[in-house]
């Protein structure tokens, strides 16, 4: 029953994970803007579905969130984001989430998403991926230092503009330093499609 489930999920989260520290060393933030690679957005099992590209969303303003599922820090950014959803999402704003396990823990394959989607009344898309790819997207290596959640800002040309990198980055989760940021971001035109004809 999911009512079942979304207090198992309230009960699992009083684990808080402002930011976790993953490997040894600071990650150097790679240069912006720069071509935000593809990235599979899988839906949690068992309940399984659609797996959606992020390219699919280019055309968008998109804010990606990297976090974990039992970290209260991640849900008040997620409630921030499901709040600039409703207010820009009519204008080509497109919030996503990724979940990934934290280390050391073992793969959960997503399996309490839903209930933390309900327990958040989450409107946009949220999916599930591995710590592997999470560190691929972002660009990573095992020993550097992560901080969690990774916020990533994508234009509507398919590139980042804005990026957490190692350490916090309080601006990217705050609902206005990110309605600052976005703005001009959803008055830049989309990609082009197509040639004009002669």
């Amino acid at each position: 029953m999911r009512t079942n489930g979304v207090m198992h999920f309230r009960r699992q989260a009083v684990a808080v994970l402002a930011f976790t520290l993953l490997g040894l060393g600071p990650a150097v933030p790679a240069p912006l803007p720069r071509t935000s690679p593809d990235f599979s957005i899988n839906p949690p099992t068992p309940v399984g579905g659609k797996t959606t590209m992020l390219s699919s969303f280019k055309g968008k303003v998109v804010v990606l969130e990297f976090l974990f599922v039992k970290s209260q820090h991640c849900m008040r950014v997620a409630r921030t984001l499901n709040t600039l959803q409703a207010e820009l999402g009519p204008r080509g704003f497109q919030s996503i989430a990724i979940a990934f396990d934290a280390p050391n823990a073992a793969a959960t394959g997503g399996e309490m998403l839903n209930s933390m989607i309900d327990y958040l009344g989450l409107t946009y898309p949220v999916g599930y991926a591995s710590r592997a790819n999470v560190d691929s997207y972002l660009g990573r290596s095992g020993s550097e230092m992560l901080s969690i959640p990774q916020v990533v800002v994508i234009d509507r040309t398919g590139t980042i503009r804005a990026a957490t990198g190692g350490g916090p980055n309080p601006g990217l989760e705050d609902a206005n330093s990110l309605r600052t940021l976005l703005e001009p971001l959803l008055k830049e035109s989309g990609p082009q499609s197509g040639k004009t004809k002669p």
